[in-house]
């Protein structure tokens, strides 16, 4: 029976563990241009040495103007590759792989002196009304996701995630709420999404798993739940996806009807679903933070994998940890075998 620490594989990516580090947006690029900094090197390299399977970089953009915030990280220039590639060698030298979320924050980019969506329609109250894209505007986008995985591909990394939740342009297509589009992009809500995986498929190497970052239930009055989700994973999984990152939430403020729970596990049905429904590989997400609880999920087969977001931000050994908890062997370094004394006994 499969746990926490049985290696896994799929197509090229091999892990030596079921735990992942999900994406989680620093905010910490100083001199706004999108290149990773120091911060960013240890934050990631840390996690390495802490024993984590896959690292995923956080929410890196296709465009200056599709980012949350003008400190998030990007991958619209070549001059962006270098600090990237070099946090994925050194995770590489402690036997973590590395994946990055590829990304376009659409309605939802703060500091864009005009962000565009699928359509015209603000997030709140308190937000710029965006700019509805063209068809022709589209296409270019697709463009820019193309190109931006094709560069995350140059920095040599393992894996790679396109994020299609949380309510940035991906979801901002798929989603009824937000795409009130009469072209072919609002007759086909997933076609904006499939185009993208198509585009980023063609530059990526034959063997190299994508993943999609979705919320399967939206959060908000009227939103799409778990049977609308499942039709739109199961167009993107034809489209080319391979591993589908299961969250929810973020296209809207939450309607006290549709509020989430707040309970450990709360979104593992979720991912359980779309694995049995789709029969894909899937990594499950929310409030994971106990090794028990996290073991079980695997061991259960809700899920292929475990993402640890709060926990490990906590504390970068949370995966050597999680080894003593289930005396386990987490391949602890030889430098801490004196702090993790019971480890693989």
């Amino acid at each position: 029976m499969n746990n926490l620490f049985t290696p896994y594989e799929f197509k090229s990516l091999k892990l030596k563990n079921r735990v992942v580090m999900p994406p989680m947006c620093q905010y910490s690029v100083t001199g706004k241009d999108g290149i990773a900094t120091d911060w960013h090197y240890n934050h990631y390299v840390s996690r390495a040495v802490g024993g984590t399977g896959l690292i995923i970089i956080e929410m890196t953009d296709v465009d200056p103007d599709g980012r949350i915030t003008d400190y998030d990280l990007g991958l619209w220039s070549d001059e962006q590759i270098p600090a990237l590639a070099r946090i994925v060698e050194a995770s590489h030298a402690y036997g973590a792989k590395v994946g990055i979320q590829i990304a376009h924050a659409g309605r939802k980019a703060e500091d864009a002196v005009r962000p565009v969506s699928s359509s015209a329609i603000p997030f709140d109250d308190k937000s710029t009304t965006p700019h509805e894209l063209t068809t022709d505007e589209v296409k270019g986008m697709v463009n820019k996701f193309k190109l931006g995985v094709e560069r995350a591909v140059r920095a040599g990394f393992d894996v790679i995630e396109l994020h299609g939740a949380h309510g940035y342009l991906i979801h901002q297509f798929h989603s009824p709420l937000t795409n009130r589009r009469t072209d072919e992009y609002g007759q086909d809500l997933t076609l904006f999404g499939r185009e993208v995986i198509a585009a980023a498929k063609s530059v990526m190497p034959d063997d190299m798993p994508l993943i999609m970052r979705i919320s399967a239930q939206e959060y908000v009055e009227g939103g799409y739940g778990i049977r609308e989700s499942l039709e739109i994973s199961k167009a993107y999984k034809e489209a080319g996806a391979d591993i589908f990152h299961v969250s929810a939430g973020g296209e809207g403020p939450i309607a006290a009807a549709g509020r989430p729970g707040t309970h450990a596990a709360y979104q593992v049905p979720l991912a359980r679903a779309i694995k049995q429904e789709l029969n894909v590989p899937v990594i499950a997400v929310g409030r994971l933070d106990e090794a028990v609880l996290a073991n079980s999920v695997i061991g259960n087969e809700e899920a292929d994998l475990v993402a640890v977001g709060r926990g490990m931000l906590r504390n970068p050994y949370w995966t050597l940890e999680a080894g003593v908890a289930l005396d386990k062997d987490a391949g602890v370094p030889q430098q801490y075998t004196f702090g993790f004394p019971r480890s693989g006994k």
